[in-house]
């Protein structure tokens, strides 16, 4: 009912983008990482209330972790936090941590590092 987070960050040091509007959910998550550490975490989510749910979650656990916490964050840690989800939306944590993960590897790349750490983890389809 209340995300936190929404917006955008005009000079982001990471952005993702994932999800098509032909499914209906699309995530833009947008970090500012001073360092090592995500100062601010930001996003834009078009989609269902799980969807968006997701997203303020996923900006809410990261801010102040390094980047390496920030990797271990699961989408089941996600629907945790949020006192579980429905099975039918369990994709929608999957795609807040694809976002989450989107955006760390932008930053890897603007940094000139591999960003092949940041590749989404196979998930299980639960749809």
């Amino acid at each position: 009912m209340h995300p936190r987070n929404v917006g955008e960050i005009p000079d982001a040091s990471g952005v993702g983008t994932v999800g098509n509007v032909i499914c209906g959910d699309v995530m833009k998550m947008f970090l500012k990482i001073e360092n090592n550490v995500i100062v601010d975490a930001k996003f834009k989510t078009y989609g269902c209330g799980a969807a968006i749910s997701t997203s303020s979650m996923v900006t809410e656990m990261v801010k102040g972790r390094t980047v390496d916490e920030a990797l271990k964050i699961s989408n089941r840690a996600v629907a945790e936090a949020l006192g579980g989800l429905p099975p039918v939306k369990m994709h929608c944590s999957v795609l807040a941590e694809q976002a989450l993960r989107a955006a760390l590897a932008d930053y890897y790349k603007k940094i000139g590092k591999d960003p092949s750490a940041f590749a989404p983890r196979p998930q299980a389809h639960e749809h």
